[in-house]
């Protein structure tokens, strides 16, 4: 058993509750860890003993262009999209941010975080 991350990815999506941010759009970064087994990897240099990076980058990317109103959802999404892809995972932390949110006041991030399997039990 190892962890796997994705730290710091970012993007420029429309997710939000008020119309605003649907037309503006805003910066979201994306942490992410998984605990999967990859000893086939380790022990024989093969991608497919492992989660292919490249891969799970695209899946978040595909789902952060897909517009949705709140964090929550938006993070259950991509941990569905993940265990789609990489059935074995064991488990997942997500961390989910939003830069600047529009609340009337100086926020840095609104954030979510997801763990699964203990925020699906």
């Amino acid at each position: 058993m190892g962890k796997v991350a994705l730290e710091g990815i970012e993007f420029h999506a429309y997710h939000g509750v008020y119309p605003e941010e649907a037309i503006l759009g805003n910066r979201f970064t994306l942490d992410l860890e998984l605990d999967t087994d990859f000893k086939k990897a380790m022990l024989h240099d093969d991608l497919g003993g492992t989660v292919d990076y490249s891969k799970l980058y695209q899946l978040i990317k595909a789902r952060m262009g897909e517009k949705v109103k709140l964090l929550e959802h938006l993070g259950h999404l991509i941990v569905q999209d993940i265990l789609e892809a990489y059935p074995e995972t064991k488990k997942i932390k997500l961390t989910l941010k939003k830069h600047h949110p529009s609340l009337g006041g100086l926020v840095n991030f609104s954030s979510v975080q997801i763990q699964y399997p203990e925020d699906y039990s």
